[in-house]
């Protein structure tokens, strides 16, 4: 059967306008595909999660309007750069050759959801301080999605960020393809003090987007529950 161009640049426009591509943590891939990144056009879509390289892997839904510090554990996303940029070149975070840059600490619930928007709190007087994130625009947005959810003041939750990225040690990821499995046990060798089971990869369109790790309340690493890892036997990892 003979199907259009124009007709396949549609369906891939439609499925790119909540995910840009194909979800983190599919399922498992028997080859590369290819599909096309679609650069963003709305600063909804720019601040929000579901942006090309900035994709969340949690399996649950969000629930609004739950108690601050309601929750069971937290996710530390650290996006990887490069595969960001590769479609927003224009964002201050690009042209600076980084690797991995904090997306936030997101509280997470052992079944799979997860809170958001919980207050009304008010955030850092000054996003632009707060150096762990790509931007401050980010910095604002996370605050208010996730930060609000965690019982914290605005400080304590950005200096419990902090902690909890610099607490990681991030292996080298070079330029080229690697089995995701592989690149969870590298993570996990560099970091003998967390437990098996902490550390997860995301991916969209077999790309590598982020690492995450699971952390407890006290930001020690625990095994993650409701958390999917990517499921490509291999994946590409965008150069910086």
């Amino acid at each position: 059967m003979r199907i259009s161009l124009a007709l396949v640049a549609g369906l891939v426009l439609v499925s790119g306008c909540k995910y840009g591509g194909a979800p983190a943590g599919g399922g498992v891939s028997t080859e590369r595909v290819e599909v096309p990144r679609v650069q963003e056009q709305t600063a909804a879509q720019e601040y929000g999660e579901q942006r090309p390289g900035r994709r969340r892997s949690r399996r649950g839904r969000a629930e609004e309007a739950v108690a601050p510090g309601q929750f069971d554990f937290y996710l530390l996303n650290l996006s990887w750069s490069p595969e960001y940029c590769a479609t927003h070149g224009s964002s201050p975070e690009c042209g600076k050759g980084l690797g991995f840059v904090v997306h936030g600490l997101w509280p997470q619930d052992a079944t799979g959801d997860y809170p958001e928007d919980c207050s009304d709190a008010p955030g850092l007087s000054d996003p632009g301080s707060d150096k762990d994130y790509p931007t401050a625009e980010l910095v604002e947005h996370e605050w208010q999605t996730h930060g609000t959810c965690s019982g914290l003041s605005a400080q304590a939750y950005f200096s419990a960020v902090h902690a909890a990225f610099t607490e990681v040690k991030l292996p080298n990821v070079p330029a080229g393809t690697v089995d995701p499995a592989v690149l969870v046990t590298r993570l996990q060798l560099a970091n003998p003090g967390f437990p098996a089971g902490s550390f997860a990869v995301s991916c969209g369109n077999n790309r590598l987007t982020a690492v995450e790790v699971c952390l407890d309340k006290g930001l020690k690493g625990e095994a993650c529950q409701g958390v999917r890892s990517c499921g490509a036997r291999v994946i590409t990892v965008t150069g910086r």
